[in-house]
């Protein structure tokens, strides 16, 4: 107990760092007339949008915790109400933060020709974003855990209606998590919406029936789609990433909890309470290092001189976060297990978890790199698909479907061969703990990974506010730098979903075995296999859902975008659209779509438990994991790749083959296509997948005691 309040410390002390660092970008001048005054119509619709949608959400969110309450543990709503809000306070300050940075970050450039001073304060808005995920995050979990008196092995509890009983400690967490998930899910459903309608249907009337030129002010799905680059890449990724690192968190805490009670039935382990206190505390101490690693590094970036070379800047902060956070690693481990017993499965002692930790690390990096391989116009497969161009729509189709499947099979395989060697080393708390190292640094990684749209923005309003092209050259080269780490970005979320939902699947195991047990899953059984087919059928039809609701929001966008077109003086650049009719209408269609697929994560396991039991619940998230984890990959791969050919052409890179000619047409119409896979399909499958596996885990006990069939 005595470490939780230096872990809030560290937490608030980084929260002052982030208001700081808000309110400095706050005061930086915002540029001209016209860029304010875009600025301000990118900020409001944000703010609307999101201020919409949580009416939905805390309506859902109050609902389940009324059932966590009556039917699961009394305290488990409080817990899942705290989870939601802090989710929620990343996500709006992250959104905030970004709608103000990104037209600074273009007045930046503009007044001083620097790609250094500009990557700064990019840096500086994306870090707000960050810092906000991992500070609030661990906030919240560890105030439970003060609140509540941390985490006991025996505890007994039991809603306020039903009598089966459940460890409410564990529960708390489980719940916590849940509230994080019910956040993400909703807002990366609606955010994809919203971003990929207004983008798919702004390139549509732009670059196909109109011939303008991209992000042109004259289209008004162009500022729909600024608006959604922060709804989606900004606050969607920020409780994403949240819900992650959370969950991995509370995962490993579950399963230190489950391998301390076996051994204590089964009297096979040497260990005392010194043991169990030791495996529930690191979990949270190398989180809360993590965080201060971030700070470090991000404080770092903030007061010295940035160089021309923006890949370096970003690189240069990743790895500062990662290399304090092993370094404390080590002392942590000392810490926690030097002195007390350790499990027989540990095969290296007391640097076990540490050695899970660095391996999971390791294959974020791997994931990051094979993404960047098969994303980045530097590599040979973005370059083959924007040479075969020329061939038309179907060759691009056909080519990108063929680099997303192809760099499947390598992040899989550094997944699975790193589950494997966790679980060698330190048994099933490796893999969680390989999770957990994997996600450490996660302030680190959203900071990155919101430059990018924040550099996005920049350019766009830096084009529709008609400034020099000498500054747009300056947000171009932040922006391809930006679209890399982004299709980073989605690789490692895609690769810690993974590594967080693989842990959540054996902690749901491990809670609804029998004490003493050896928690199994029969693959074997009919009931399981059952489970399984079902579960990766959802994935498809989950993302055929998705699709659908995306594609049919842009065609009515497209519509009313003609329609604003045909408006006399519009074309002509002397009337202007109706912006805020277009912004409403992107709202509109994407607050209508998201509840169907958030209510089917959220309900699917709890029907499938209280009809067919445990095991076939287990079935479903093997089956959906197993299915959609290279699904995930293949979506944001190809994406990615659609992306960057068409940027690629874009650059003048293909002699005669420059923006309107028919290959970059044809790549146009490819992106189209990639658009809804990387920001809509494959950055929702992994929230699918973690919100099914937490709902499991928070609802274990239920579906133990109450089953239709047994």
């Amino acid at each position: 107990m005595i470490y939780y309040p230096i872990i809030l410390a560290v937490c608030i002390l980084t929260m002052f760092y982030v208001v700081a660092n808000y309110m400095r970008i706050r005061k930086m001048d915002a540029g001209t007339e016209e860029m304010k005054e875009l600025s301000g119509i990118i900020h409001s619709g944000a703010r609307t949008f999101l201020r919409t949608e949580f009416r939905y959400v805390v309506i859902v969110v109050i609902v389940l915790a009324a059932i966590f309450t009556l039917f699961v543990e009394k305290t488990s709503g409080i817990t899942l109400l705290l989870g939601a809000a802090m989710s929620s306070c990343a996500c709006i300050l992250g959104m905030e933060s970004a709608t103000h940075a990104n037209v600074r970050t273009a007045n930046t450039a503009r007044k001083t020709m620097s790609i250094g001073e500009t990557v700064r304060v990019a840096l500086c808005g994306g870090s707000i974003s960050g810092l906000s995920v991992q500070a609030m995050g661990l906030f919240g979990l560890v105030l439970v855990l003060l609140v509540f008196g941390g985490i006991s092995d025996t505890a007994a509890g039991t809603g306020l209606i039903t009598k089966a009983v459940t460890n409410p400690t564990v529960t708390r967490i489980t719940t916590y998590s849940l509230g994080c998930s019910i956040v993400a899910m909703f807002n990366r459903v609606a955010g994809g919406n919203y971003t990929k309608a207004a983008d798919i249907s702004a390139d549509i009337l732009g670059k196909i029936r109109h011939d303008l030129p991209e992000d042109d002010s004259r289209v008004p799905n162009t500022i729909a789609d600024f608006i959604g680059d922060n709804v989606n890449d900004i606050a969607g990724n920020c409780s994403d990433l949240l819900e992650s690192f959370v969950a991995t968190v509370a995962a490993t805490i579950m399963i230190g909890v489950t391998i301390y009670t076996n051994a204590l039935h089964n009297g096979t382990e040497a260990v005392t309470k010194a043991t169990f206190q030791a495996t529930v505390l690191f979990p949270v101490l190398l989180a809360g290092s993590g965080l201060l690693a971030c700070l470090i590094a991000m404080a770092w970036a903030n007061i010295r001189k940035m160089s021309d070379n923006p890949s370096r800047e970003l690189d240069l902060a990743t790895w500062v976060s990662a290399g304090i956070t092993m370094v404390l690693g080590v002392f942590l481990c000392l810490l926690c297990f030097k002195n007390v017993p350790m499990y027989s499965t540990w095969r290296f002692g007391w640097i076990s978890p540490l050695v899970s930790a660095v391996l999971g690390i390791a294959s974020g990096v791997a994931i990051g790199s094979i993404t960047e391989y098969y994303t980045s116009t530097d590599h040979k497969p973005t370059r083959m698909l924007a040479e075969i161009a020329d061939e038309g729509e179907a060759f691009v189709i056909t080519k990108g479907d063929a680099v997303g499947s192809r760099s499947c099979l390598l992040p899989v395989l550094v997944i699975g061969i790193a589950l494997f060697i966790s679980g060698h080393i330190c048994g099933t708390y490796g893999i969680a703990v390989s999770a957990l190292g994997m996600l450490s640094f996660v302030g680190a990684t959203v900071s990155i990974d919101a430059f990018g749209p924040i550099a996005d923005n920049a350019g766009g309003i830096a084009e529709s506010c008609h400034l020099d092209e000498r500054i747009r050259a300056i947000t171009d080269k932040l922006d391809a730098v930006g679209n890399t780490t982004a299709a980073i970005g989605k690789g490692f979320a895609i690769g810690s979903a993974a590594f967080a939902t693989v842990s959540l699947i054996v902690a749901y195991v491990s809670g609804y075995a029998e004490i003493g047990s050896e928690p199994l899953l029969n693959i074997a059984s009919y009931v399981v296999i059952a489970g399984a087919i079902i579960g990766g059928a959802l994935v498809e039809y989950f993302s055929a859902l998705l699709t659908d609701n995306t594609i049919d929001a842009a065609k009515i966008m497209a519509d009313e975008g003609d329609r604003q077109l045909s408006i006399p003086g519009v074309l002509e650049g002397t009337v202007k659209p109706d912006y805020n009719r277009m912004i409403a209408m992107a709202a509109r269609e994407a607050i209508r779509r998201m509840l169907l697929p958030s209510v089917l994560a959220l309900f699917i396991p709890i029907l499938g438990g209280l009809i067919f039991g445990v095991s076939f619940v287990g079935g479903i998230l093997v089956g959906a994991t197993i299915v959609a984890i290279p699904r995930a990959i293949f979506m944001g791969n190809s994406g990615g790749a659609f992306d960057n050919a068409k940027k690629y052409i874009e650059s003048g890179a293909i002699h005669g083959s420059g923006k309107g000619s028919p290959a970059h047409k044809a790549a146009v119409t490819g992106d189209t296509v990639g658009d809804t896979r990387k920001d809509v399909v494959g950055v929702v499958l992994d929230i699918f997948i973690k919100t099914m596996s937490t709902v499991a885990n928070s609802m274990a006990v239920v579906f133990r005691t109450f089953t239709l069939f047994r």
